[in-house]
């Protein structure tokens, strides 16, 4: 008799770079390929994964193998221990054995920021996402909205990647507001929503992190829950830096009460989502239950390894 292993949610992928497409100042697309991307499980929206890295003057990355393979990976030496990072699949194309993962140009110097500058076609890494063998739920997805009620969107760049996901698949009848604060006008990109949905893109250029979210979330927030802005909008105030260090995870995406009014997804910097979520809850008075916040990133901190 055969002993089947049973399908775990998630598997390695051993991939290599097909393309490398510039999509504006801060973002890049990869177009990863390999023997067994048939078997990534397309759930859309704003699935994560993981991205295996080269150390430094490598252009392959060599992973432990086996289930167990994470527990390996965490045992070896830093020196060893290819850097691992979590992303968003953009697009997958099983038939083709592709998968899309956009990029942010970060220019923080940290392994994922110098690897987006450096990569080209033929470089090989791994990722770690779902298997499409599994019938379960695969984990990963936090976009968990009612099935009514309107919906608000935010994040910077490191979010936008999820939400261009996000839209892609909402119903026809959705309806809500999607609010992006980018580093440049020239980061603008195309976004498929539906006829409901209204983008609004916040460009920076060279503002301080935040600034132009946080006026534009409280803005959204009146006209969705009809309550009245701050006296100037922006001015929520956020965090100290002693708050956001004392934190140790900012990520919370609770089971959403189906009578919501509305539903909001929140990504992006730590501090700065802190404070869209505590306008939403205290200020306008929105079930906490209802608020999905992601910090993705710290101002001032690399990025971190997973």
């Amino acid at each position: 008799m055969t002993n089947t292993l049973p399908v775990a949610p998630w598997r390695l992928f051993s991939v290599e770079i097909r393309a490398v497409r510039r999509l504006s100042p801060s973002f890049v697309r990869v177009t990863f390929t390999g023997p067994d991307l048939d078997r990534f499980a397309d759930n859309g929206y704003d699935q994560r994964i993981k991205l295996a890295l080269p150390l430094p003057g490598q252009r392959a990355v060599d992973l432990p193998q086996g289930p167990d393979w994470y527990a390996q990976w965490r045992a070896l030496p830093e020196h060893r221990r290819n850097p691992i990072r979590t992303y968003t699949a953009r697009a997958v194309r099983p038939h083709l054995h592709e998968l899309d993962v956009d990029l942010v140009l970060h220019g923080d110097g940290g392994p994922a920021s110098r690897w987006a500058q450096q990569v080209r076609p033929g470089d090989e890494i791994a990722i770690a996402g779902p298997d499409a063998g599994y019938e379960g739920d695969h984990g990963g997805r936090e976009f968990r909205p009612p099935s009514t009620g309107c919906l608000l969107l935010a994040g910077d760049e490191t979010a936008v990647p999820a939400i261009s996901g996000i839209c892609e698949r909402l119903p026809l009848d959705a309806r809500g507001r999607v609010l992006l604060e980018v580093p440049h006008a020239a980061d603008v990109l195309p976004l498929d929503t539906p006829p409901g949905v209204e983008v609004t893109w916040l460009p920076r250029e060279g503002g301080r992190y935040g600034d132009r979210l946080i006026g534009a979330v409280a803005e959204a927030a009146r006209d969705l829950l009809a309550v009245a802005p701050p006296a100037v909008p922006g001015s929520v105030p956020g965090p100290s830096i002693e708050e956001v260090e004392a934190e140790t995870i900012l990520w919370e995406v609770p089971e959403v009460p189906p009578s919501a009014p509305c539903y909001a997804w929140l990504a992006g910097e730590a501090g700065v989502i802190r404070t869209l979520r505590r306008h939403l809850v205290n200020d306008c008075a929105l079930d906490r239950r209802a608020v999905a916040f992601m910090g993705y990133w710290r101002h001032g901190h690399p990025d971190p390894t997973s």
